[in-house]
């Protein structure tokens, strides 16, 4: 089994974080079937964690998407840890999701490799740290990838494996599948590249829509009624802006601006006003919107 891992070979999952994304990724492993591990060193996020699940499970059941048994199933093969040890001791694959701080997750990356079984792969979910930063803080960095799932992931299907130039094919293949087997529609990304796929259309949407405000071309609204009405997204960027944080955009335009110093980078002015007001979205009760 050391030498091939195969998907078939993948019985326990262990989800590092328990955070919004890391308690969804958890409850969807559990849900397909895995047992699973959903690890965080804070008490109350856990408590959190485990209070999501408990209502995603009894609402499964009252909408009857659930029958009772496997619900109490689902329930007996998710487990809510703060030991790291314990989460990764027996996983034959291992999801990080915590803060996007690189020396944070190198440091827990180093704990992972030290701790899991030889033939574990190790993935983060991070939606813009790209893996080859943090396989070198183990011993198996041809088992290391990124493999993100997007918010909230027990709903949207999209989930991207990035497969780096230290990542073995085997490794991003067994990501790949696992995707598959978790009800996700994967998407092989083949260079480590800034953003991934989605993120990069995204913002190249999103840049689009703050130009046009800010030129007073087209109200907030009414871009995002375009992009409805016109090319049929689910929601217009502004909306969608809102939803995933202006404080994570601004954070983001402003670290290429600092990395490139090319002025075509720095965030546009309507972002850095509701930066500074400390209107990041539907998290502060207004954004671009009110909430």
């Amino acid at each position: 089994m050391e030498d091939h891992m195969k998907v078939e070979d993948i019985k326990q999952i262990a989800v590092i974080g328990a955070g919004n994304m890391g308690h969804q990724i958890a409850t969807l492993c559990a849900m397909r079937g895995f047992k699973t591990f959903c690890m965080d060193t804070d008490n109350q996020t856990l408590d959190r964690a485990r209070a999501f699940f408990d209502d995603y499970m009894t609402t499964r059941v009252e909408k009857k998407k659930l029958t009772v048994e496997e619900a109490e199933g689902i329930r007996n093969s998710l487990f809510f840890t703060q030991d790291l040890k314990e989460a990764v001791q027996s996983a034959d694959f291992v999801i990080e999701a915590i803060i996007e701080v690189i020396d944070v997750k190198r440091n827990v990356f180093s704990k992972i490799d030290e701790y899991a079984p030889k033939h574990a792969i190790i993935a983060t979910n991070s939606s813009f740290i790209v893996s080859s930063k943090l396989a070198d803080a183990t011993k198996r960095s041809d088992k290391v990838c990124n493999m993100h799932f997007f918010n909230p992931a027990l709903v949207m299907k999209l989930v991207e494996v990035v497969k780096g130039a230290h990542v073995s094919d085997e490794t991003a293949q067994v990501a790949y599948q696992l995707g598959e087997k978790l009800d996700k529609v994967p998407v092989m990304v083949n260079k480590e590249v800034e953003g991934f796929l989605m993120n990069r259309i995204i913002r190249a949407v999103r840049h689009e829509g703050y130009w046009l405000n800010d030129m007073g071309v087209a109200s907030v609204e009414d871009i995002d009624k375009a992009c409805v009405y016109g090319a049929g997204h689910p929601m217009g960027p502004f909306k969608l802006n809102d939803l995933t944080g202006i404080d994570l955009s601004y954070a983001q335009d402003i670290g290429k601006f600092r990395t490139t110093g090319n002025s075509a980078d720095a965030p546009y002015p309507c972002l850095v006003q509701k930066f500074a007001q400390g209107k990041f979205g539907k998290k502060t009760g207004e954004g671009w919107y009110k909430y």
